[in-house]
């Protein structure tokens, strides 16, 4: 039995086939005992390695290459631009956040908006598909188990078609995840080695020795923790913001989706007392960096950036997004009962 759909003719279906570490190695410079307020695990170098000159992975992972460019990259926006560290160090973020993942986050956006503009055609497919399974299992006599299976083989097979034929397959927007994360973690990993001396020297001084005085406001000594709490509570509530934000444009989550964006909420909140253990140099950036992820998710809901950046227009889009957004954070969080 065939069925039309769309102006071509499902074909029918097949039969189903059935069927030990050394002692760590000493301080590189004595700005290490200068500032013993961070934990022993934080100042440790990471240049330790065991008498046979094998390292554990963390000490592999921080000499590995990419954290050297890590490296490369911080020493030479500190050079070229003659900041301050700080400076340097929200300049590097910025610039990677701008040129890296903004753009992969609007692809991801682009392949996400095509995936829900398929969602009526595949209801559709659905739909015609489970009538024809109905019928075959009727006249050969199929239980309900090897109807369902061939119903889902065939529905995963229709389905992958389809995103083939628009080219959006929904694994193409992890591609995001996959840069980001690795960056967030070489360069958290870079500035560990500047805080704790592990990293070479610039010009003759040490790293270390220049982050020591190389903050701002209450933070002049990024090597030193925040002991006010102020940049890592920030993280943490900037994180949050950002789980808020894709949580009210979601209607309907699904129970994954619910558990996956509690699992995110806690996370946010216990980065907290992590970034409170760290070097200020890594939660300045941490705070830099999910400070542009915020104001990337904001952005990329703007129906302007959205067409300059050809992402196509789906049922969910909003001309007054950002209007909505504040009514849905109010309803939600200020005015509820």
């Amino acid at each position: 039995m065939l069925c039309r759909l769309g102006g071509r003719w499902l074909r029918p279906l097949p039969s189903l086939q059935l069927g030990p570490r050394g002692p760590p190695a000493a301080l590189a410079s004595t700005g290490c005992a200068k500032h013993s307020a961070l934990p022993l695990w934080a100042v440790a170098s990471v240049s330790a390695v065991g008498p046979g000159g094998q390292g554990g992975w963390y000490e592999a992972l921080a000499r590995s290459a990419p954290v050297q460019g890590a490296e490369e990259v911080l020493l030479g926006a500190h050079s070229a631009t003659g900041l301050p560290w700080w400076g340097s160090i929200l300049l590097t973020t910025v610039a990677l956040r701008g040129a890296v993942t903004l753009p992969l986050a609007a692809y991801q956006h682009y392949i996400l908006a095509k995936v829900e503009n398929l969602q009526p055609e595949i209801k559709n497919i659905a739909r015609c598909l489970n009538q024809e399974v109905a019928v075959r299992a009727h006249q050969l006599g199929w239980s309900k188990r090897v109807a369902r299976l061939t119903y889902l083989k065939n529905m995963r097979r229709l389905v992958s078609e389809l995103y083939v034929r628009d080219n959006c397959h929904p694994f193409k927007a992890t591609v995001l995840v996959w840069i980001q994360l690795p960056m967030w973690i070489f360069m958290s990993i870079a500035l560990r080695n500047f805080s704790t001396g592990a990293a070479r020297s610039e010009a003759g001084f040490s790293v270390q020795e220049q982050l020591a005085s190389g903050g701002v406001l209450w933070f002049r000594d990024l090597t030193a923790l925040d002991s006010t709490w102020i940049l890592p509570v920030s993280v943490g509530v900037i994180n949050l913001l950002i789980v808020e934000i894709f949580a009210l444009q979601k209607i309907g989550m699904s129970r994954f989706q619910t558990y996956i964006t509690h699992f995110v909420r806690a996370v946010s909140v216990l980065i907290i007392p992590v970034a409170a253990t760290l070097p200020s140099s890594i939660v300045l950036y941490w705070l830099c960096s999910s400070f542009m992820g915020l104001s990337q998710n904001l952005l990329l809901r703007s129906p302007r950036f959205r067409q300059i950046c050809r992402i196509p227009l789906t049922k969910s889009d909003s001309d007054t997004p950002y209007k909505d957004l504040f009514a849905a954070f109010y309803a939600k969080f200020i005015s509820r009962k």
